[in-house]
């Protein structure tokens, strides 16, 4: 899937590449390159960006930030604090710690939701199982005979 770098290189990635391996749309790829979340691409002699192994990498991460429910700007400021260099360590820590806890708790809450769900398509499963029980003789009877009381 990936190719050849304009410098001969292996592990050259095009555009096209890495949305297909990380499911991040081209124009998403973008504008994370124009905001400044993903470094300046390098590009080819005819324009093409050529991505990384690093980079690769980097967007992967970014997507898993935009899932914990990060939003744009604050994955900004990590990424500025990233490149702030290693002093910013114990800040990146708190940020993620923040939102790896509300990722714990949006779980917990999905569970009790799924918990529920699956308690209410027991009771229907159920309810259909009751019926499917009853002879279609007697099913019609009983129907006919609540129908004249």
């Amino acid at each position: 899937m990936h190719s050849k770098s304009y410098c001969g290189e292996m592990s050259a990635y095009s555009i096209d590449d890495v949305a297909t391996l990380t499911g991040v749309s081209k124009h998403a790829l973008r504008y994370y390159e124009r905001e400044g979340l993903l470094a300046e691409v390098p590009k080819a002699p005819n324009g093409h960006r050529r991505y990384s192994e690093d980079d690769l990498g980097w967007v992967r991460f970014l997507q898993l930030l935009r899932a914990t429910g990060m939003p744009i700007r604050e994955m900004k400021a990590f990424v500025d604090l990233t490149h702030a260099g290693e002093h910013t360590i114990a800040d990146r820590v708190e940020v993620l710690a923040h939102y790896r806890e509300a990722l714990v708790t949006r779980m917990a809450a999905d569970r009790e939701h799924l918990e529920r769900l699956n308690a209410k398509l027991d009771y229907y499963r159920g309810v259909l199982a009751a019926a499917d029980a009853v002879p279609e003789d007697i099913t019609g009877y009983v129907r006919t005979d609540r129908a004249r009381t």
